[in-house]
């Protein structure tokens, strides 16, 4: 069984596939200035990107890890984009959580790992 990295830059790949299983790095929106559900909106965009390059779909994620600047505040409208996005006959195991983000503009940042 090969690893494929895809996307790799100088600390991480964008994702990484090994034995049928789909891990992308951390997401955030490099958009300076917009709200929680922009943010929110641009990175599952991107992740629905990301996760085609690796030859897969969201209909197929295992797990989402979703960090949130401001769980009171954002906490809601994130889910507001989060439940028109997700595959309603697939939903993933999810974990959510406060956290401080490594940029101040960023407000969410979701990991996933999917099948291929």
């Amino acid at each position: 069984m090969s690893i494929k990295r895809i996307a790799p830059g100088e600390r991480m790949s964008q994702s990484v596939t090994y034995n049928g299983v789909v891990y992308l790095s951390g997401v955030t929106a490099a958009d300076a200035g917009l709200d929680i559900k922009a943010q929110t909106a641009r990175v599952l965009a991107l992740i629905d990107e990301r996760l085609a390059a690796a030859g897969t779909d969201k209909s197929k994620i295992l797990s989402a890890q979703i960090w949130v600047r401001d769980i009171a505040h954002h906490f809601a409208p994130m889910n507001e984009v989060w439940t028109a996005w997700v595959d309603p006959d697939n939903k993933p195991a999810r974990a959510t959580v406060e956290s401080a983000m490594a940029r101040p503009e960023v407000l969410v940042e979701i990991g996933i790992v999917a099948a291929e």
